[in-house]
């Protein structure tokens, strides 16, 4: 039986298409849960939010604020979605007044922040009012329902596949959502694990956000949602969404991937476009070949493809990218968003013989890729 989507607004004032406005970004492009019908960003008003992103129409609107949005709107969302991820993670006083209007509207509040709405007394009593619910998205699991590790990892006997990267911000998750829908219309079983508050905003059945985690459960938990995925599921493969960089001085997420997961392979996301660290212009951005040294050094993976971001570039720029890491790092390297998931599928294919032969070839030939002549 299909599940009924919600309708939902999104919130995302000056940020739509930035770094800071990736969870806005997540769910126009993609979402189990709900049908996005509309964004709301002054900046790019009377714009179509995938014309903005991918420059692909996708009927939904971008809208100057919340009264214009409801005017045009026939009918009013069910949910308002509070879609930036500001490094502060704090809302401001309008940001505040348009959330209480929205539950006076009768809309549920979906929050992704660590500043917890559920726990806001204004917010509270404004919800009750109004019979909505509040659901905070990255409130942790209560402490009794947490887990360490134990080493049940190793009877994952699928592989797992960690899709991590050089910066936070930088397509992690995009690429993981492309390979896993990818996968399964290709007839393999893929389950995504997520590790972040948009894909599981997105509808990922398994993960935590892990970056609102107590550091003595980050690692269990990352093996608990891996392990249940693989129990529950019985797929062919496990993606695991990556979290900032193992390289990254003010995060620790991408080591506690690393470590609870215990990956058979690393898909790495770079922006060779970037200079600096998103949300620290005063780190310079470092290189893939001095991440996937830190990353196989730490692990006992190794980095089979990379996936580039294609921010600040041209379409011929990202070309001649993908042809200099190819032939230097004799990696295959490709921009899922541009050019599709055929290679990625052709490296997992090559080193796991048994996906290989579940792979449907005929619709193999159908993945849109772009040659790097």
């Amino acid at each position: 039986m299909a599940t009924v989507k919600k309708t939902a607004l999104i919130y995302c004032e000056n940020q739509f298409g930035l770094m800071d406005g990736k969870t806005a970004a997540g769910l126009v492009r993609h979402s189990e849960t709900y049908t996005i019908v509309g964004v709301i960003d002054s900046s790019l008003a009377g714009k179509d939010a995938g014309e903005e992103l991918d420059d692909k129409r996708n009927y939904i609107p971008i809208f100057a604020n919340l009264d214009e949005a409801l005017e045009q709107l026939p009918k009013i969302p069910s949910c308002y979605i509070y879609g930036k991820a500001p490094l502060d993670a704090r809302i401001s006083i309008p940001e505040r007044l348009l959330i209480l209007e929205a539950m006076e509207k009768g809309m549920d509040i979906i929050n992704g922040l660590h500043e917890f709405f559920s726990e806001d007394r204004e917010f509270i009593e404004m919800a009750a009012q109004c019979g909505i619910q509040i659901k905070d998205i990255r409130k942790p699991p209560n402490l009794k329902d947490l887990h360490v590790f134990t080493g049940q990892i190793s009877k994952v006997n699928v592989p797992v596949i960690a899709i991590l990267g050089t910066d936070c911000a930088c397509g992690k998750m995009t690429t993981a959502v492309e390979l896993n829908q990818t996968l399964n219309n290709l007839g393999i079983k893929s389950i995504m694990v997520a590790t972040g508050q948009t894909s599981l905003m997105q509808g990922s059945m398994y993960g935590v956000a892990m970056d609102a985690l107590i550091s003595q459960f980050v690692i269990g938990e990352i093996e608990n949602s891996v392990i249940q995925s693989f129990e529950n599921e019985s797929p062919d493969i496990i993606l695991v969404e990556g979290q900032s960089a193992v390289s990254h001085p003010a995060f620790m997420s991408s080591i506690g991937i690393l470590k609870g997961s215990m990956p058979d392979g690393i898909i790495l996301q770079h922006p060779p476009g970037r200079k600096f660290r998103c949300d620290f212009p005063h780190l310079a951005m470092p290189n893939v070949e001095s991440e996937i040294k830190l990353i196989e050094a730490i692990s006992q993976s190794t980095v089979m493809a990379i996936t580039l971001s294609h921010e600040n570039l041209t379409d011929e720029e990202i070309l001649k990218v993908i042809k200099d890491y190819e032939t230097r790092l004799k990696l295959p390297t490709t921009d899922v968003l541009t050019h599709g998931c055929q290679k990625l599928v052709q490296i997992l294919g090559k080193h796991f013989p048994k996906l290989a032969q579940k792979i449907k070839l005929g619709n193999l030939e159908k993945i849109p890729v772009l040659a790097t002549r």
